[in-house]
């Protein structure tokens, strides 16, 4: 089976949040809780596969949650531009993580089913779970879609000869995670599947949630899928960063080969 080599992307951050945004059931709801936001790169011999696409610079005014880097400037450090990826894996459709869906014009989408259903129905009649989409990232799948680009997965699949992705749901109804086969064993990008170490490690659900039980669920699942707790990706977590090894530029983290040290929680 391939090896693939996996790095975190971070694109941008927000550092004026509390743990009550984080955590359902926390005692300590109003200290600091900052928050990294990740696009994930795999590469294996001459293939590359990109794990959601982040949002720009447009997005980031109209939220006021402004990026450090545009997509296109945070993946040039590995030698590619937005037109060389063919293969995008959509965790989920919030607008951090398909919010440049437009920035990719070559390449095919792989998500749920689950997820453009929950998408483009009825769920969204509901202001909090609207919220986190946005409607031309929903509209620019849908143009996807009819373009021949959107390949619908159902609960686990195969993406390529060691990379696979995993129905989990909870925060979003067809979030998905994605395992990849590594040096260090098999890996986990959990994304919005666990946002921090702490959700998943000490059962404490992130508060935008359409299914309660399916998120902690999920974060068993996550357990399961990795070869060790510490393969496991949280999808925001700045601790990334501290226990993974810088890479190719200041913003990139090299994940594949395992942490440097234990997670300090």
């Amino acid at each position: 089976m391939r090896t693939w080599q996996v790095h975190a992307v971070k694109y941008a951050d927000r550092n004026a949040r509390t743990r009550a945004d984080s955590f359902i059931f926390d005692d300590n709801h109003d200290a600091p809780h900052p928050m990294d936001y990740f696009m994930w790169v795999l590469r294996s011999r001459d293939e590359t596969i990109l794990v959601d696409t982040g949002y720009d610079g447009e997005e980031g005014a109209r939220r006021d949650r402004p990026i450090r880097l545009e997509p296109h400037t945070a993946l040039a450090p590995f030698g590619i531009t937005p037109d060389d990826i063919t293969t995008l894996i959509v965790t989920h459709l919030h607008y951090d993580h398909a919010g440049g869906l437009h920035l990719f014009p070559n390449a095919t989408l792989h998500m749920q089913a689950a997820e453009m259903v929950y998408a483009t129905g009825p769920c969204m009649c509901h202001d909090t779970l609207r919220m986190p989409f946005t409607a031309n990232h929903v509209c620019e799948a849908i143009k996807r879609l009819y373009s021949g680009k959107v390949i619908f997965h159902d609960g686990d699949a195969q993406i390529a000869d060691g990379v696979t992705v995993h129905c989990i749901g909870g925060h979003s109804r067809g979030l998905q995670c994605v395992r990849v086969q590594t040096e260090a064993g098999w890996l986990v990008l959990a994304s919005d599947a666990t946002h921090f170490y702490e959700n998943q490690r000490s059962r404490k659900p992130f508060p935008i949630v359409v299914d309660l039980n399916d998120m902690l669920n999920g974060f068993k699942k996550l357990e399961q899928l990795a070869s060790h707790p510490d393969l496991i990706i949280p999808g925001h977590d700045p601790l990334v960063r501290q226990v993974f090894p810088q890479d190719i530029a200041d913003h990139i983290t090299r994940l594949d080969k395992g942490p440097t040290g234990p997670i300090p929680l």
